[in-house]
């Protein structure tokens, strides 16, 4: 049912509901959502609120307001989606994807704060318990909440997964805690009828824990984007393969990953290619592969060409000493850029050493280890000129 429901919505609300990848079908998926979000939750709370005034139960009109929240926060993700969905202009040159995450957060900090206020009036109902009545009908609109909510917990993770929204997977998420939360309330009520235990204050605390969690997570999960989080390994994995599939790249590195909201990706990247090829046909195998790129993952790219030497023994011979003795120094190490400049005294080996996130290496300090250990174990004047690149 819930699955005919969702796909009946898509097929009279969402034109070419197919090209999820357009920023404007994407944006009317948000929308479509946002609409039948405040829809039910308004009325979820109004129905709830009656029912915690006519039995006086607080977790229920806590519930109530939960949902009420939900409704403001559907109001929100609505107009985040409608900002997010407007083009570059002058003073926003990459768009307005990023209201999307900036809605977001903001509805999760109105969550927080519903639920730090959920959590006072319960524990005063802790304090001082009040008599409930009990009132048939409460059971029956609870029950009914319990079903829509599932549903909407459904509805919104289809949307979600579908046009890969974390805003959504985060509503979903909601939507089946506000599930959970309105079977606590029932426990009560059911407590409450068969062994005469008022635990209604007990249960608000639970709901407005359940509040407070929910707006944690989402918290989490919106302000990662705004901050700039790592780039999914899959994307990098599938750059990486596309570029490499030309055979004039010998190799790719620095691949970095600029996020303006979702469908909103600027990637930059450098492309080693041998040194001695003509480089008008270079610059075009670059044109080439970056419209592949935009094709492929609809994101803009620019790449630098890193020309390489392939063809000298020594460099080659020396390129090979240097990575030996970066493995023994760390196998997770990896070097880049390669290239060495002679001099009448010396010789410089000049080189990137990418060093992963999570090693707590002192970048001076591992410098001057590699610099000694290329100094003293390598034949010849070497002299090491090392720039740390972290990734």
């Amino acid at each position: 049912m819930e699955f005919f429901m969702t796909n009946l919505l898509i097929s009279l609300f969402i034109k070419d509901k197919e090209n999820i990848k357009d920023s404007k079908v994407r944006n009317a998926y948000g929308k479509m959502a946002g609409i039948v979000g405040i829809c039910c939750n308004i009325f979820l709370f109004a129905t709830k609120f009656f029912a915690g005034i006519i039995t006086g139960a607080i977790s229920i009109t806590a519930d109530a307001f939960n949902n009420l929240s939900d409704a403001a926060s559907s109001i929100i993700t609505l107009v985040g989606f409608d900002i997010a969905g407007k083009p570059a202009d002058e003073d926003h040159p990459f768009g307005h994807g990023r209201m999307e995450y900036v809605s977001g957060l903001v509805v999760s900090i109105l969550i927080l704060m519903m639920g730090f206020e959920l959590f006072k009036t319960s524990v005063e109902k802790v304090i001082h318990p009040e008599v409930i009545t009990e009132q048939w009908i409460s059971y029956v609109i609870l029950a009914i909440s319990i079903a829509l909510k599932f549903w909407m917990y459904l509805f919104n993770k289809g949307i979600g997964w579908r046009i890969h929204s974390e805003t959504m997977k985060a509503t979903a998420a909601d939507s089946l805690n506000d599930c959970i939360s309105t079977a606590a309330v029932v426990g009560g009520m059911l407590v409450f009828h068969y062994f005469h235990l008022n635990i209604d204050g007990i249960v608000g605390i639970f709901v407005a824990c359940f509040v407070l969690w929910g707006g944690y997570e989402s918290i989490k999960d919106t302000l990662n984007p705004l901050l700039g989080e790592s780039p999914d390994p899959e994307l990098i994995a599938k750059i990486t393969e596309t570029v490499l599939n030309h055979k004039m790249v010998i190799g790719v590195h620095d691949i970095v990953v600029h996020d303006y909201g979702p469908g909103r990706r600027i990637v930059s990247l450098h492309a080693e290619v041998p040194y001695n090829k003509d480089m008008m046909e270079v610059h075009d195998l670059m044109d080439h592969i970056e419209m592949r790129l935009m094709e492929e993952y609809h994101c803009e790219a620019t790449i630098h060409m890193d020309p390489v030497v392939t063809d000298d023994a020594e460099v080659n011979e020396t390129r090979k000493e240097v990575l030996e003795i970066v493995e023994k120094y760390d196998k997770t190490l990896s070097v880049h850029d390669f290239r060495m400049v002679k001099g009448p005294t010396h010789t410089n080996v000049i080189f990137d050493l990418v060093v992963p996130y999570g090693k707590e290496y002192d970048p001076e300090r591992i410098v001057k280890d590699i610099k000694e250990e290329i100094k003293n174990e390598m034949v010849g004047k070497y002299y090491a000129v090392i720039r740390i690149d972290r990734f």
